[in-house]
């Protein structure tokens, strides 16, 4: 992963606009390895979870001592929530690896609102009050647009920590996102307020209507239902991307009742391989097209076509939710030898970055 970051094209200057990346927190979790002498994993049990007592807290799932009471993933099948499988890999422990509850992330924010003291009389410390003020400080600005709730006049990135104003306080949040399982860690420090909610599904409108309805009750606002306000929110967005993916598949189902004559399938059979994330396969099974990326084991399904060299791959895996075009350029000879992707739903997570992909023909 991080020998083939060099090959992802940059797309703006450095800290000019703000874009996420969880591959940059791996590898972070390997200078901190390359710096210390010890794994990531080894670092942060040692130096973070074994002082502050996080004695349920593991560094990944491998590590949970007691996995009788631990949640599942569920997401969304078909229009059912149902578990999933648990989707991660360990050298991604420092994105995203680590397993808590409400007890012990309440001792990792009770040090986050002493600046990073600790103890009976805290006495003791993690990081220092500079290093403190450093993380809450504006790193990369993030545009504010519109109205917002709590009349949110500035929002940016510091280091690891969302940095906004609510209602004249400092707020300091961060969010996490796996399949099937998503949290929010909100601070107010100014009124000793920390906000945590844990989720086993992967609805972000789940912890904001949460944190929303806490921190109402901390700001004096009345009469706001935030569940309602996110559940009308996200009804309208799955409303609207529905009918451009329900639309999409009407058309592939139309193509395929005029019983014209097949493409060429064989034109588009091959390996093909883009640096960065390496190679995939389209082959043929059954006289259909299918797709499968050799690194990206999930990422295998059946291609549709739709509309000239363009086909629609439905991954097989419906937990996704990211089906996806793929665009083919034809050589001289009509032979596919390029290939582009776009995921079809607005919905599709960040994760799902396919417009970043170039393959081209190996064999």
């Amino acid at each position: 992963i991080i020998h083939n970051l060099r090959y992802l094209k940059q797309v703006s200057g450095f800290r000019t606009k703000y874009d996420y990346d969880n591959l940059m927190y791996i590898v972070a979790g390997e200078v901190l390895a390359r710096v210390s002498g010890t794994s990531w994993e080894n670092f942060i049990e040692t130096h973070i979870f074994q002082p502050l007592g996080m004695t349920e807290t593991a560094t990944s799932f491998k590590n949970v001592k007691n996995k009788t009471n631990v949640i599942d993933p569920h997401a969304p099948v078909d229009g059912k929530v149902q578990v999933i499988r648990r989707d991660w890999s360990e050298i991604a422990n420092s994105a995203g690896g680590i397993y808590s509850n409400i007890t012990d992330m309440s001792k990792w924010i009770i040090l986050q609102m002493n600046d990073g003291k600790y103890g009976d009389g805290l006495e003791k410390k993690i990081f220092s009050e500079a290093v403190h003020e450093e993380m809450w400080t504006p790193q990369t600005i993030i545009p504010v647009h519109g109205p917002t709730p709590y009349n949110t006049h500035f929002s940016a990135y510091g280091l690891g920590w969302g940095l906004s104003d609510v209602k004249g306080y400092l707020q300091a949040t961060h969010t996490g996102g796996l399949a099937g399982i998503v949290t929010q860690v909100t601070l107010i420090p100014e009124l000793k307020l920390g906000i945590i909610v844990f989720t086993n599904q992967q609805s972000g409108a789940a912890f904001t209507s949460i944190t929303n309805t806490i921190k109402d009750s901390y700001l004096g606002i009345t009469g706001v239902d935030r569940i309602k306000q996110n559940h009308d929110r996200v009804v309208k967005n799955e409303t609207e991307a529905a009918k451009i993916t329900g639309d999409i598949w009407k058309d592939i189902e139309a193509e395929q009742k005029k019983n014209a004559a097949p493409k060429d399938i064989s034109l588009f059979t091959g390996t093909y391989t883009d640096k960065w994330f390496g190679d995939m396969v389209i082959y043929a099974k059954n006289g259909k097209l299918w797709f499968q990326s050799k690194r990206s084991y999930l990422l295998n399904g059946e291609m549709f076509p739709y509309k000239g060299n363009t086909f629609i791959v439905k991954w097989g895996d419906r937990s996704l939710d990211a089906d996806a075009f793929v665009q083919f350029d034809l050589d001289n000879n009509g032979k596919a030898n390029h290939i582009k992707m776009n995921a079809i739903s607005p919905l599709t997570d960040f994760s799902f970055d396919f417009q970043d992909l170039d393959f081209s023909r190996v064999k």
